[in-house]
């Protein structure tokens, strides 16, 4: 095979996101035969339908959640994500359809027992730059596009072409508008989290120190490491309560570096069983979709018939254009 040309953007995507925004939206309902649940599985073909007709992606990648509650995060924190469930049974059917069918629409599919979707993306985000800087002389630049809405991966953003691409709205937003969104650089993110802590995924920050503290204190030093080699500086700000807040972070120092650990992403994996750590750029090269494998999915899933044969006409129209 020759060596692949980075002629297009290369296309993370969170799947989760979008998986769990179907199941629970009161606007998606379909169900099998039986009367069983299929919204998840049918909403997430949707999205698949409507990304690969939209971006044509040359190079694409999806990423599942599998790690809840087993993963590294969990071990350093156990409060971590606890307010979180497990998905019952027909979820978690619905999910392990919705891997297999990234394949049968010819997207590589990754998941981890250990590393949550985000370290995913994070680790091919790495494996793609490792790529480009291997082909010196190329007319062409990365550019990542993170398909996702969570603020988070906002951190991989590296490049100033590089984007996190909420899909639903269609809204892209680069380095420089994440810098205007939340006054700090994307660099910094998982340092701010750190600091003011994040509770939709339980980690608890410093307590007292909220947005505009983190901001202020990130505009006036790197990041949290040059923070705590300055602590007598940070008492002198013009900030109120500049004092205070050194005594604040001094005090809670272990659970402010837990939780910067906590919200950062993994973004390079030494363990070779993790099968996205050794993925090559071309490993990431979107194939076609397979009719016929879609056609077997519908049917051993139970979809109705209608709906089946509205899916596969999408899906015709899509590999045609």
């Amino acid at each position: 095979m020759s060596s692949p040309q980075l002629s297009r953007p290369v296309y993370l995507i969170d799947a989760s996101i979008y998986i769990f925004q179907a199941h629970f939206s009161p606007y998606i309902e379909c169900f099998d035969r039986q009367g069983g649940d299929l919204s998840a599985v049918y909403g997430f073909t949707q999205f698949l339908l409507q990304f690969l007709r939209r971006a044509q992606p040359r190079y694409a990648a999806v990423a599942h959640d599998e790690s809840l509650f087993c993963g590294f995060r969990h071990s350093l924190c156990p409060n971590y994500k606890s307010n979180r469930e497990l998905p019952d049974d027909n979820l978690a059917m619905q999910l392990q359809a919705c891997a297999t069918l990234c394949e049968i629409f010819g997207l590589a599919a990754f998941g981890s027992k250990v590393y949550e979707a985000d370290d995913i993306i994070g680790t091919l985000s790495t494996r793609v730059r490792l790529h480009e800087q291997s082909q010196p002389g190329t007319a062409s630049s990365c550019q990542l596009h993170i398909v996702s809405k969570d603020k988070d991966l906002a951190q991989l953003l590296k490049a100033e072409e590089d984007c996190l691409w909420e899909f639903s709205s269609n809204q892209r937003r680069f380095r420089e508008n994440i810098k205007e969104e939340f006054g700090v650089s994307p660099e910094q993110i998982p340092d701010y989290l750190g600091l003011t802590g994040d509770a939709v995924d339980c980690i608890t920050g410093v307590p007292g120190v909220g947005a505009v503290k983190a901001r202020e204190l990130l505009q006036n030093f790197r990041d949290m490491d040059e923070i705590y080699d300055n602590l007598h500086t940070v008492a002198q700000l013009k900030l109120r309560g500049a004092k205070r807040l050194a005594d604040q972070l001094e005090a809670h120092r272990d659970l402010a570096e837990l939780s910067r650990t906590l919200a950062t992403i993994v973004c390079e994996v030494d363990d070779q069983a993790e099968e996205f750590g050794r993925v090559e750029l071309a490993d990431l090269e979107a194939g076609a979709l397979d009719i016929d494998e879609f056609r077997s999915f519908l049917v051993e899933y139970g979809f109705v018939s209608d709906v089946s044969e509205r899916l596969v006409s999408q899906a015709l129209r899509l590999a045609e254009s």
